[in-house]
């Protein structure tokens, strides 16, 4: 049975009470991944630098650079986080050339130049990014780490994951990064004798120069019609 409220006078979705309570709710406690930072806490004591959880969402973990290899080791060993997803590597630096979407046509806007790392931080120009997850209860985390700006060099998982080979490969490429103890940084996709890092912000694309993204252009008139067409006669 549904009661009818007097002309003009509108029910509303929910209590007083009710939206007191769901807005308390709205505070999110992820339980199950606050539980597993506290224990990658404990296994990894001080080669962790920062931790950030995203209730509902996911886990991102910060070590130190000199940690990188063991930590991962560490978290597949004693967490089981035995399913390697991808890795790759984050630029920070704001391109000093801007962004693709902006028009060469027009004069150049302000550059930003300030390096923001992202969730957990970072005090260098590029990090590491890997994801793992636990191939039994499914949870995923991020593990980041500082890539020297003096070296860009890091240590190869390739040990504790053999398919990290080619995605090192790939970061060592396009990135500039050197891995120690890769067993063969070859090239994938370029010439050996190509020079630069094209993943690199400070990397030219010169075809965006020269040439608006795609996005940037005039709209063309429709099939079938012209300019002239659409001019009311004189």
């Amino acid at each position: 049975m549904h009661l009818q409220k007097p002309k003009g006078e509108v029910s509303p979705l929910s209590s007083p009470a009710e939206t007191t309570a769901s807005t308390a709710t709205e505070v999110k406690v992820d339980a199950t991944r606050d539980a597993m930072v506290a224990a990658i806490r404990t296994t990894l004591g001080a080669c962790v630098v920062e931790t950030l959880v995203k209730p509902g969402d996911d886990i991102w973990v910060r070590v130190t650079t000199e940690s990188w290899c063991s930590s991962i080791q560490a978290l597949k060993d004693a967490h089981s986080f035995d399913y390697f997803c991808f890795l790759s590597a984050i630029d920070w630096m704001p391109s000093p050339y801007g962004r693709g979407e902006d028009d060469p046509s027009e004069p150049a806007p302000v550059r930003d130049t300030v390096i923001r790392p992202g969730y957990t931080g970072g005090d260098t120009r590029m990090q590491m990014l890997v994801r793992l997850v636990n191939s039994v209860t499914h949870l995923g985390i991020n593990i980041k780490a500082d890539v020297p700006n003096d070296s860009f060099t890091v240590d190869s998982i390739c040990t504790v994951f053999a398919g990290a080979n080619w995605h090192e490969r790939e970061a060592h490429e396009m990135f500039g990064i050197g891995f120690t103890g890769h067993p063969d940084l070859r090239n994938m996709y370029l010439p050996v004798d190509f020079e630069g890092y094209p993943m690199r912000k400070d990397f030219p694309l010169l075809a965006r120069m020269v040439k608006p993204w795609p996005g940037i252009v005039d709209v063309e008139p429709l099939p079938g019609g012209t300019d002239d067409e659409n001019e009311s006669p004189s």
